[in-house]
């Protein structure tokens, strides 16, 4: 169906590659507005699929099968990025895909991710490329110590990272992480951690949530606190960074861009870029309920070519994830008042696997302290 000046007709299909809890939220913000999803995803019972009109199960790299669901939708937007480029690059010459493969080639890969970054005036830790041990410990001559050394690419929650405090951890800790594509970053004494999630649409509009807090344990977001307990000025900065980044991808979609927030008695900027996700993300949940457009629908926007929603916030809110077998308080949960709770339709609650989320909703400026 050919893109019509007003976006998308209602009845067409949106192609989903993923089929986790971020294109299950994808696919039941897109049924009011009279779309239809079919995911793609390699596993069996995603729970994207238990929402969705079709469900097409094969691996990312089988290009028949992509051919045949390209076929079969409109337009195309992934749930997370480590998908492999190729395949996606291919399916791009045959129907849109939103956001764009760049954008999906830079946000893999931590270091093409802060390269960019720093081109667009967008701030990090100071890094070094690492493909060897002896770059390893060229960038703790340059860095100090302590610094994290994490593999490019994959890594995600903590996984594919590790500190080092010392150098003589320095060759157990490449060894650990088993790859030559590795990025060394300087440590940062932060305050906090941030995260602003906008959206860019076909038109090159931009609308924003704002900067919300977060808070994570053992690696996961565990809590976002929207908003942020910033002054007007950071709020801004953090708005302005993220706004210049989606401009500079050319991006379409929902965009979240993590932060760190340094102390006050720091000698310059005081927010830096930490990692960008190319799509929908775990600290813009809070919209579902305390927002007069979410993310999700704000996505579905976006990549349909229609207007953007008011990003407007109707209450306060703290989200909170719900990990492993948290997610069997759901009754004492659902009896809370100006509680919301989402649960994802995961079978098994393993430990350190996203169940849900539950969001608590405060009369706006009487949100409780982080």
């Amino acid at each position: 169906m050919a893109l019509a000046p007003k976006g998308l007709a209602p009845g067409s299909r949106i192609g989903i590659l993923g089929g986790g809890q971020l294109g299950r939220m994808i696919a039941l913000a897109a049924a009011p507005l009279g779309y239809r999803c079919h995911i793609y995803a390699p596993e069996n019972d995603p729970p994207a699929a238990q929402v969705s009109e079709r469900c097409t199960r094969a691996d990312y790299t089988d290009i028949a099968a992509l051919q045949a669901f390209a076929a079969e939708v409109d337009v195309v937007t992934y749930e997370f990025e480590n998908i492999p480029v190729e395949p996606v690059a291919a399916l791009a010459q045959l129907i849109p895909v939103r956001p764009g493969v760049d954008a999906l080639r830079i946000t893999q890969d931590r270091l093409f991710e802060k390269d960019f970054a720093n081109r667009h005036d967008a701030p990090t830790a100071p890094y070094h490329a690492v493909t060897s041990l002896a770059d390893l410990q060229a960038a703790i001559a340059k860095l100090g110590l302590p610094l994290i050394l994490k593999t490019r690419r994959m890594g995600y929650d903590g996984k594919g990272q590790v500190r080092i405090d010392s150098a003589e951890q320095a060759e157990a800790a490449f060894k650990q992480l088993g790859s030559d594509l590795l990025i060394a970053e300087g440590f940062i004494p932060f305050e906090r951690e941030i995260s602003v999630v906008l959206a860019r649409g076909l038109d090159g509009a931009i609308a924003s949530w704002g900067p919300v807090e977060n808070i994570h344990r053992h690696h996961i977001l565990w809590r976002s606190h929207a908003p942020a307990a910033l002054d007007a000025a950071l709020m801004d900065e953090a708005n302005a960074m993220a706004q210049r980044l989606a401009e500079g991808l050319h991006y379409v979609g929902v965009l979240a861009v993590e932060m760190f927030v340094l102390p006050p008695q720091t000698k310059g900027r005081r927010i830096l870029v930490n990692e960008l996700a190319p799509r929908v993300h775990n600290s813009g949940h809070w919209t579902m309920d305390a927002a007069l457009t979410s993310q999700f629908e704000q996505h579905v926007r976006a990549i349909c070519g229609l207007p953007l929603g008011s990003t407007e916030r109707l209450a306060d809110a703290v989200m909170e994830n719900l990990i492993g077998d948290e997610v069997d308080a759901w009754p004492s949960l659902l009896a809370e008042p100006k509680t919301k709770l989402h649960l994802y339709g995961k079978a098994e609650a393993r430990p350190g696997r996203k169940m849900g989320h539950v969001t608590r909703l405060y009369p706006l400026g009487q949100r409780p302290a982080s």
